[in-house]
């Protein structure tokens, strides 16, 4: 009877130690990057653009800039809609021409 109690609780042990999930917590997952945005970034200060769209977020914009910081860029801006606008045009004239 006791080998039966010793056998039980090491598997409980065993059991307790292993972790459940290596997943993140939703918290983590499905948090919005910008916090707040900035509407004055120098365009040639730019180095790369990243568009996030993030469930229960805002549309994200981050800038990564020439001096590796990475800020977020307001999405109303003037010269960032005129930029979206165009490259939203140029990718449908290259589905046209490929059909």
């Amino acid at each position: 009877m006791d080998v039966k109690v010793l056998a039980v609780l090491a598997l409980l042990a065993v059991a307790m130690d292993v972790p459940l999930s290596t997943a993140k917590p939703i918290s983590l997952v499905e948090r919005c990057w910008c916090r707040s945005t900035l509407n004055t970034v120098p365009q040639r200060s730019i180095r790369e653009l990243k568009f996030l769209h993030t469930p229960n977020c805002p549309f994200q914009v981050i800038a990564k800039l020439k001096n590796n910081r990475e800020v977020c860029i307001n999405p109303e801006t003037k010269w960032l809609q005129t930029y979206l606008k165009n490259a939203i045009n140029k990718v449908k004239k290259s589905r046209r021409r490929a059909q």
